[in-house]
C-alpha cells in the first residue's frame, strides 16, 4: 500500500507546494514523540496500576466523534478576524498533562501554524478568482449583446460581412478600465501585506506583474486595435492582442484606411467621434479570448477544490498518528475546527465552478455538456504498454542494424582517414549525422521529460501544452528508436548496394528519398503518427522564422535555443537538399554546391540564422515587456553572431590575424553565454544562498550534481577550440570527428534543458503561479473618463 507522504506529493499542485499542509515537518514532530515515549515506555510499564489501564482502556473502546471524555486532551482558542479581508486564527492550548509537553506543545503550535496558512492561502486565492469569475461574467454579457446586435442587422440586411456600426467616443481613455482593475488588485494585495501573508503577497504580485505586462502591451502592440467606442448605449474598448502578423498588419491598415476616409469627418466634429465596424471576425476573437479565460480560471478552480481536499485529509491523518503515539483522543476535538474553518467551510468555489460550468455550456458550447466538458475537463491520454512494448522492439532492430552497418563500413575502409570513400561522405554521411543529430537531441529531450516529471516541474504548465496532445517521455523514445532504425536500415541496404558496385542513379537518389520521407511525414495531414504534436512543431517553427512578428511564448524561445546548438544539422539540411534539388546526385558531382556563390553564401547565413532568430524574439520581448534583461540577453546572441563571422571569416582565409580574432570574439561569447546560463537561465551562483554558489530552492537532492553540471556545461562551452587545435584521431575521417563535437553541443543543451525548466518552475511557485492569465477583449470606460 502506498504511504499517504507519497500520495500527498503526487497529487498536491507543484507551484502551491509551500502553501500545502507541511506534512512531513509534522511527521518529523510526531516522530520525536515517539522516540520519547519509547525511551519512558518502560518505566511508564513498571508504575501503571490495573484501574488507571482499566480506565484507558474503556476510553480508547468509546465510539469516534460521539462519546466525549468530560475533560478533553485540548482546546483550540479562536481569534476571529478583525477585518473581513483577514482570516480567523487558532492556537491550541493543552489541557492534559503529555508525556513530554515541550515536545506536544511544539507540535500543536506547528499544526496551528498550518492551518492559520491554509485559511489564509484559500481565502486570498478564492478572492482572485471570485473577481475573475465576476469580471468573466461582464465581459460574456457584453459578448452577448455585441452578437445578438450583429445577428439583427445580418437579418435587415443581405450583405454578405455585416457589422454593428458603432460611434468611437474618445482615444484618450483607453487605459481607464485596466488602471481601475489594477487598483483593486494593489488594494487587495496592500491588505495581504497589512495581514503579513507573505505567500499570499506572493500571489498577487504575480498577478500585478501579470497586469503591468498587460498594460505594457496595451501601450505599444495593443494601441492598434484598442479603440475606445460607444455601442449598446456603453463605452467600450475592445483590445484583441496583435499575437500574428496577420493581425497586426490588419489593424495598422485599419487605422491607416480610417485616417485617410474620416479626416474631413473628424475636421468637422466637434468632439473627434467617427465610426468603428465591429464584424463577426472581430467578435470571433473576443470569443476565443473569453473562451480560454474561462478555461484557465475553471482549472484555477479546480487546483483550489485539490487544495482544500488534500489539506483535509492531511490533517486527518497526522491527528491520527497523534491519537495512535500519545494515546489521546485528540482526533475529534481538533477535526471540528478544521471542519469548521474558513477553507473547508466555505462554497463560493464550488458555487462559481458550476457558474462558469453553466454560462459555458449555454453560450460557448451549444448547450452541448459533453463537448463543454472537452474544454473544461479535458481526458488525460492514456500509455498503452505497446508503446513500451514497441521501444524495446526497434532498440533491438537499432542495435542490431547499427552494428550491421559500423562492420561493413568498416571492411569497406569508408570512415579512415586513408581510403575513405570521398563521394560517399560527402553525399551520404551528411544525412546519416543530420538524422543522428536530429534524434539524439529528441532523445535528450524525452530524458528530460522522465525528469522533470520524477522531481515534479509542471513542463506542461510552462510550455501550455495541452493534456490531450502533450508527448510523454515513452512517445518521444519510440519517436527516436522507430525512426533511427529506419534511418540505419535504408543506409544499411544502401551501403550494402554500393560495396556491390551499384552505383546508378536510383541508388544514389535514396538517401535523398529517405529525408523527402520525413519530410512528407511532418506534413502529412492525415491523423497517425502525432499528427497534433507534428502541426504543433511546426506552428513553433512558423512563429520561430517570423519571431519579430508573432508574440513570443517561452515554447517558441525554448525551441529557438534548441536550433541553435542545431548549426550543424541545419548545415547539413541545406547541403544536401542543394545537392538533390539541383540534380547534382546524377553525376555525383557533390562539389557544385560548395562552388556555388549563392548556395556557399546561403550556408553561411544559416550559421547566423539561429542566433538571429533568438536575437529578434528578445527584441520583441523587450518592446512588449520593457525589461532591459530582454536586451542584455539579444547581446549575448549578438556575441555569438560576431564569433560565427570571424569563423567563416578564417575559414576562407586562414591568418594569423583572423586566428586571433576567433580566439578574441569566441572567448568573448563564450564568458557571456556562461555568465547567462549559470546566472539568468538557470539561477544559481547566488551568493548569500544557503547552498553554497547555487540556490536556495533545490529539486535535486544531491548538490554535486549542480556543481558538475556547471563544471560540464563550461567545458562544453569551449568546443571552439577546435576551431584552433585541430584535433584529430588516427584512421579516423575528420567529418566523424566534427559529429562527435556537434554531438557534445547537444548533450549540453540537453542537460541545460532540465536546469532552465527547473529555474522557470521554482520561479512560478514563488509567486504560486499555476494558472495562466488571459487578457481580456472587452474594457468598459465611465463617461466622465
Amino acid at each position: 500500500m502506498v504511504k499517504f507522504s507519497k500520495q500527498f506529493e503526487a497529487q498536491l499542485v507543484p507551484e502551491w507546494k509551500e502553501a500545502f499542509v507541511d506534512y512531513w515537518q509534522l511527521k518529523k514532530d510526531l516522530k520525536k514523540i515517539r522516540l520519547l515515549n519509547g525511551a519512558n515506555a518502560s518505566t511508564k510499564q513498571q508504575e501503571s496500576s490495573l484501574p488507571t489501564a482499566l480506565f484507558s482502556s474503556l476510553r480508547n473502546l468509546s465510539l469516534f466523534g460521539h462519546n466525549r471524555s468530560d475533560h478533553e486532551a485540548i482546546h483550540v482558542h479562536r481569534k476571529p478576524a478583525s477585518s473581513a479581508n483577514k482570516g480567523d486564527l487558532y492556537e491550541t492550548e493543552l489541557l492534559e498533562q503529555f508525556e513530554d509537553i515541550e515536545a506536544a506543545s511544539e507540535f500543536f503550535a506547528c499544526l496551528d501554524l498550518q492551518l492559520n496558512k491554509v485559511n489564509q492561502f484559500y481565502k486570498a486565492k478564492e478572492k482572485v478568482f471570485v473577481e475573475r469569475g465576476e469580471l468573466l461574467k461582464k465581459q460574456m454579457g457584453i459578448l452577448i449583446e455585441l452578437k445578438t446586435a450583429l445577428k439583427e442587422q445580418r437579418d435587415k440586411g443581405s450583405k454578405d460581412d455585416p457589422s454593428i456600426l458603432c460611434s468611437i467616443a474618445s482615444e484618450d481613455g483607453s487605459s481607464v478600465k485596466t488602471e481601475q482593475e489594477q487598483g483593486n488588485q494593489d488594494g487587495t494585495n496592500n491588505e495581504l501585506e497589512k495581514n503579513g501573508m507573505q505567500f499570499a503577497d506572493s500571489s498577487r504580485s504575480d498577478e500585478m506583474e501579470l497586469s503591468r505586462t498587460i498594460r505594457r502591451e496595451d501601450s505599444s502592440s495593443r494601441s492598434l486595435s484598442g479603440r475606445v467606442f460607444s455601442c449598446q448605449g456603453r463605452n467600450l474598448r475592445m483590445e484583441i492582442p496583435l499575437t500574428n502578423p496577420s493581425r497586426t498588419f490588419s489593424a495598422i491598415s485599419y487605422l491607416f484606411w480610417e485616417d485617410l476616409v474620416n479626416q474631413s469627418s473628424r475636421k468637422c466634429s466637434p468632439r473627434g467621434s467617427s465610426k468603428l465596424h465591429i464584424n463577426k471576425t472581430k467578435l470571433h476573437q473576443a470569443e476565443k479570448m473569453i473562451k480560454g479565460a474561462l478555461i484557465e480560471l475553471y482549472k484555477g478552480l479546480g487546483y483550489l477544490k485539490t487544495y482544500r481536499n488534500l489539506n483535509m485529509l492531511a490533517f486527518v491523518k497526522i491527528l491520527k498518528k497523534f491519537d495512535k503515539v500519545t494515546n489521546k483522543q485528540v482526533l475529534p476535538i481538533y477535526l471540528r475546527v478544521v471542519e469548521s474553518s474558513y477553507f473547508n467551510s466555505s462554497d463560493k468555489i464550488i458555487r462559481l465552478s458550476d457558474e462558469i460550468e453553466e454560462m459555458f455550456i449555454k453560450h460557448l458550447a451549444e448547450d452541448n455538456r459533453r463537448k463543454a466538458m472537452k474544454y473544461l475537463k479535458p481526458n488525460q491520454r492514456k500509455e498503452s504498454h505497446a508503446v513500451t512494448f514497441f521501444i524495446g522492439l526497434f532498440t533491438g532492430c537499432l542495435v542490431a542494424l547499427l552494428a550491421g552497418y559500423v562492420i561493413m563500413a568498416h571492411i569497406a575502409g569508408t570512415y579512415t582517414q586513408k581510403k575513405s570513400d570521398e563521394v560517399y561522405m560527402e553525399t551520404v554521411y551528411p544525412v546519416l549525422s543530420m538524422f543522428s543529430l536530429l534524434f539524439l537531441h529528441f532523445f535528450l529531450y524525452g530524458c528530460n521529460i522522465f525528469m522533470w516529471r520524477k522531481t515534479r516541474i509542471n513542463y506542461s504548465f510552462i510550455f501550455e501544452l495541452a493534456p490531450t496532445k502533450e508527448l510523454k517521455y515513452r512517445d518521444v523514445f519510440l519517436i527516436c528508436t522507430a525512426s533511427m532504425t529506419a534511418v540505419v536500415g535504408v543506409l544499411f541496404i544502401h551501403l550494402s548496394l554500393v560495396a556491390k558496385g551499384y552505383l546508378s542513379t536510383q541508388v544514389q537518389a535514396i538517401p535523398g528519398l529517405l529525408l523527402l520521407c520525413f519530410l512528407l511525414l511532418l506534413v502529412c495531414p492525415f491523423n497517425i503518427v502525432y499528427r497534433s504534436s507534428r502541426y504543433h512543431l511546426l506552428q513553433v517553427l512558423r512563429n520561430i522564422v517570423f519571431s519579430p512578428l508573432y508574440k513570443v511564448v517561452m515554447l517558441d524561445f525554448f525551441m529557438a535555443d534548441q536550433l541553435c546548438s542545431q548549426v550543424p544539422m541545419l548545415r547539413h539540411l541545406e547541403y544536401v537538399a542543394c545537392y538533390y534539388i539541383t540534380g547534382s546526385y546524377k553525376t555525383q558531382d557533390y562539389g557544385y554546391c560548395i562552388r556555388t556563390t549563392h548556395y556557399r553564401d546561403l550556408a553561411y547565413a544559416i550559421s547566423f540564422l539561429p542566433y538571429y532568430w533568438r536575437a529578434m524574439q528578445c527584441a520583441r520581448r523587450w518592446f512588449v515587456e520593457g525589461k532591459t534583461d530582454h536586451l542584455v540577453n539579444l547581446g549575448k546572441y549578438v556575441s555569438a553572431m560576431l564569433a560565427a563571422g570571424a569563423k567563416v571569416a578564417y575559414e576562407k582565409e586562414r591568418t594569423v590575424g583572423y586566428l586571433c580574432l576567433v580566439v578574441a570574439m569566441s572567448s568573448a561569447a563564450t564568458v557571456y553565454q556562461v555568465y547567462w546560463d549559470f546566472v539568468k537561465d538557470w539561477g544559481l551562483l547566488q551568493f548569500h544562498s544557503k547552498n553554497p554558489w547555487l540556490r536556495n530552492e533545490l529539486m535535486l537532492r544531491q548538490k554535486f550534481i549542480y556543481y558538475f553540471s556547471m563544471g560540464l556545461n563550461l567545458v562544453l562551452r569551449l568546443a571552439w577550440l577546435q576551431t584552433v587545435l585541430h584535433p584529430t584521431f588516427i584512421n579516423v575521417d575528420y567529418r566523424v570527428m566534427e559529429l562527435f563535437l556537434a554531438a557534445l553541443e547537444v548533450i549540453r543543451r540537453g542537460q541545460w534543458n532540465f536546469y532552465r525548466l527547473e529555474n522557470e518552475h521554482l520561479n512560478n511557485a514563488g509567486m504560486f503561479r499555476a494558472v495562466k492569465t488571459v487578457p481580456l477583449p472587452f474594457h468598459e470606460v465611465d463617461e466622465e473618463d
